[in-house]
């Protein structure tokens, strides 16, 4: 996180600069910036409040870099404990991380959690507890058994007219609960010549129409490389659609750039997956990024995991799926969370998913309510839950109860 002094003497440039009084400081060292020109662009007061605090040398245009985002991101525990005070159970879960899920947190994604208390929901979406290292028998490093279904490194072919194109295995947070948590992060990233390979097995399966490209997250890549992945992806004549799945909106919005929009619009029909898991994710930099891609022509879906303690009540619940929806976000899944090694905390019954839907269900707006699924164990694929509606069905009648429990008959001739 620090640069040395030769690069701060390399760095410095004509107008004031602004310093920490010492060394010592929290963000001291950092790289130097020029305040010649504040841009006008969006940081809210939490996120400002934040840089000044921590990194007092950054100015308003680096922070809205997404690469400098990147670079300066959280990854060990000195780092963490410069901004925020970690308790027994995260300290011992940090030192215990070798060969598991790595740690790695934007600087945006920190500012709304630096202040926070243990318990926080956020919090626990990017910050490990001792609870992580305990494994139960039914848990997996690949649950879906993803590694099964993939015929060539970086595919996964699972269901019959579409392919999972895992693309990296970078994210630029890394939540608690990923399903991919033995892979991302760790393994090495794909080469030119497995692109190829990818690209040569969806031109050879016909049947393929719908191309979701995943990771790790797509949009930690390069211009450049997303612009070479579709463009390939796209002149496959059969391929009907493109979907990225991504949780840069939420945890990396300054990714959201005029440059990024105009290559993704080259590749119409392109669907783009979220993943919002609070209502607290949903901020004033989160909420311009995906206004950004809905004016881009991009349809939003939010992919939301039920989570123990964090979002596991219909008020929660409800808040998130409203707050997306004013964003142009339309709630999709909600996933019963996988059975990925340590994810024992992080796990509801699921009959408290069902109780979810039910209480959105006829309370809400068909539009804020989204399917509750089990991604199967073992790679059995989406499977759909609905609460109990039905209280009777033969070949004369089905006899239905409704939100407000009231009984209702329809007939079958």
């Amino acid at each position: 996180m620090n640069a040395n002094n030769n690069e701060v003497a390399t760095l410095r440039c004509e107008g004031r600069l602004v310093g920490c009084s010492s060394d010592e400081e929290p963000g001291a060292k950092t790289t130097f910036f020029s305040q010649n020109e504040i841009p006008n662009q969006l940081v809210s007061n939490r996120s400002s409040e934040f840089m000044h605090r921590y990194f007092p040398l950054t100015t308003i245009e680096s922070w809205n870099d997404w690469k400098w985002q990147l670079r300066y991101a959280f990854t060990s525990i000195d780092d963490l404990q410069k901004i925020m005070k970690l308790s027994d159970k995260e300290i011992m879960a940090i030192n215990n991380l070798k060969g598991r899920l790595p740690l790695r947190i934007t600087p945006y994604f920190a500012s709304l959690i630096y202040d926070s208390k243990p318990g926080h929901p956020l919090r626990r979406n990017v910050i490990p507890v001792v609870e992580e290292l305990l494994v139960s028998s039914s848990e997996q490093s690949d649950p879906l058994h993803e590694s099964s279904f993939s015929p060539v490194k970086g595919i996964v072919h699972r269901y019959p007219d579409r392919v999972l194109f895992t693309v990296t295995q970078v994210c630029s947070n890394y939540c608690r609960y990923c399903t991919r948590s033995h892979s991302v992060g760790r393994l090495d990233k794909l080469a030119r010549q497995d692109y190829e390979k990818a690209f040569n097995y969806i031109a050879s399966h016909r049947e393929v129409r719908d191309v979701l490209i995943s990771g790790g997250d797509p949009l930690t890549l390069s211009d450049e490389t997303l612009d070479y992945i579709l463009y390939n992806i796209r002149k496959i004549e059969h391929v009907e659609i493109i979907r990225i799945g991504s949780r840069i909106p939420v945890v990396l919005p300054q990714r959201i750039t005029d440059g990024l929009i105009n290559i993704l619009r080259k590749y119409h029909p392109l669907f783009i997956s979220l993943h919002f898991s609070h209502p607290l994710e949903i901020t004033e930099e989160s909420a311009k990024a995906c206004n950004k891609l809905a004016d881009g022509g991009f349809p939003l879906g939010s992919q939301t995991v039920l989570l123990k303690g964090i979002n596991d009540n219909v008020t929660v619940m409800r808040e998130l799926m409203h707050k997306l929806l004013k964003i142009r976000v339309r709630p999709y899944y909600l996933y019963q969370c996988d059975l990925i090694p340590g994810s024992g905390q992080f796990r509801t019954s699921v009959a408290k998913g069902l109780e979810i839907i039910k209480g959105l269900r006829g309370f809400t707006s068909g539009y804020a309510i989204p399917t509750f699924v089990i991604d199967a164990p073992g790679g059995g694929g989406k499977i759909p839950l609905l609460p109990d509606y039905v209280v009777e069905h033969n070949d004369e009648r089905i006899v239905l109860r409704n939100y407000k429990g009231v009984v209702c008959e329809y007939p079958e001739k």
